[in-house]
């Protein structure tokens, strides 16, 4: 069904299948509440979606599990108390 996930590639880069398993149930609640995808994907955005975003980088799981989103042009400063994603 979706030949990315049975790639180790995928499961190294997040950490272990759980830690992937947990990332893409959490970033799914969050398209499904109306959060905006990260990457260009033709449709509702759903699995595929998730699994490009983990496949570009552009999120990932912190050490207390909650979804993070990587910012490409950032600067190098602590974190301001902005909004989490895993609370949209």
């Amino acid at each position: 069904m979706f030949d990315d996930l049975k790639e180790e590639s995928i499961v190294n880069k997040v950490g272990g299948r759980f830690k992937l398993s947990t990332l893409i149930q959490k970033r799914l609640v969050q398209l499904n509440r109306g959060a905006p995808a990260l990457v260009d994907a033709p449709g509702k955005p759903g699995m595929q979606t998730v699994i490009q975003e983990i496949l570009q980088d552009k999120i990932y799981l912190d050490s207390s599990q909650n979804v993070v989103m990587a910012v490409d042009d950032a600067p190098d400063v602590a974190d301001d108390g902005g909004p989490n994603l895993d609370d949209l």
